[in-house]
């Protein structure tokens, strides 16, 4: 069984993904009320995995949990690329013209955006989960209100889905990173398929610096697939920079990262893993 911690409650988006990425595994999940409860739990006891979104195609980087995960000691071991599909669904008793109240996380409220536009009767309210809004609504028997969530949920719950796919764009996708302590890194992780590497690093402030570490990674064939900066709490105008390389070549990945590291003030792996697949 493999211990696993989430933000989020069972029919989550973390809920489903971890299960995607854990395929035909058992799982037991620790669910969080926060990212930061998630990483406390993998400080708490090193046998704890975590999986945690790090970005999404829509809204954009997680930035705090870009932090989170450098300050934690863990490693990225894979991650997995979810199509984020959201359904409307209520108690059984009701159907679409009884709901006058429909709760979700206001993210997921604003990626349906169109949906709720049409269905204007329908009063809105912002609650901390999408899967907590279908569990709330389930437990206190709340007629009339309605949850927008992955379809999952209504199973767990109880609830019956009054429509499926009412995202406003269907080419939605939340990244999600699993994470450990580099000590059981191996137990998830096969190097034989290891094509990318996220890294976090500091550089001088001097002309150039930038320009001269992205001219390396380029002379070895390196693909930058992301690059995220953040500035450093305390130093101003000075930055972190988090990047995602993919590579064919593990050898030559490795002989960039020599290369650039004398060009950096401070360098970090934040971990090395397979491109991850995107599912539904």
């Amino acid at each position: 069984m493999i211990r696993v911690a989430i933000q989020g409650i069972k029919g989550s988006f973390h809920d489903i993904a971890a299960h995607r990425f854990f395929d035909n595994e058992e799982l037991d999940l620790i669910c969080c009320d926060t990212f930061e409860q998630v990483f406390e739990q993998m400080e708490q006891d090193p046998n704890v995995c975590a999986l945690v979104a790090i970005e999404n195609t829509i809204a954009g980087s997680l930035l705090h949990n870009y932090e989170l995960l450098r300050e934690s000691g863990a490693t990225i071991v894979g991650e997995l690329k979810l199509r984020i599909s959201h359904s409307i669904m209520c108690l059984p008793e009701d159907e679409m013209d009884d709901i006058a109240e429909v709760n979700s996380h206001p993210v997921a409220l604003m990626q349906c955006r169109e949906f709720l536009s049409a269905h204007k009767h329908m009063k809105v309210v912002e609650v901390s989960d999408t899967a907590g809004a279908a569990a709330d609504i389930s437990k206190a028997r709340m007629r009339g209100h309605a949850a927008i969530c992955h379809k999952d949920a209504a199973g767990i719950y109880g609830m019956k889905v009054l429509q499926e796919g009412i995202e406003t764009n269907k080419h939605n996708f939340t990244r999600f990173l699993v994470l450990c302590k580099p000590s059981m890194a191996a137990d998830i992780r096969s190097m034989e398929g290891t094509d990318k590497a996220s890294l976090a690093f500091t550089l001088p402030h001097e002309e150039g610096s930038l320009s001269a570490i992205l001219s390396v990674l380029s002379f070895y064939k390196l693909n930058l697939t992301k690059i995220q900066s953040l500035p450093i709490i305390g130093k101003e105008w000075q930055y972190m920079f988090y990047i995602d390389l993919s590579f064919e070549d593990y050898k030559r990945y490795r002989q960039a990262i020599t290369a650039i590291t004398p060009l950096t003030k401070e360098l970090k792996i934040l971990g090395e893993y397979e491109n991850g697949k995107q599912c539904i």
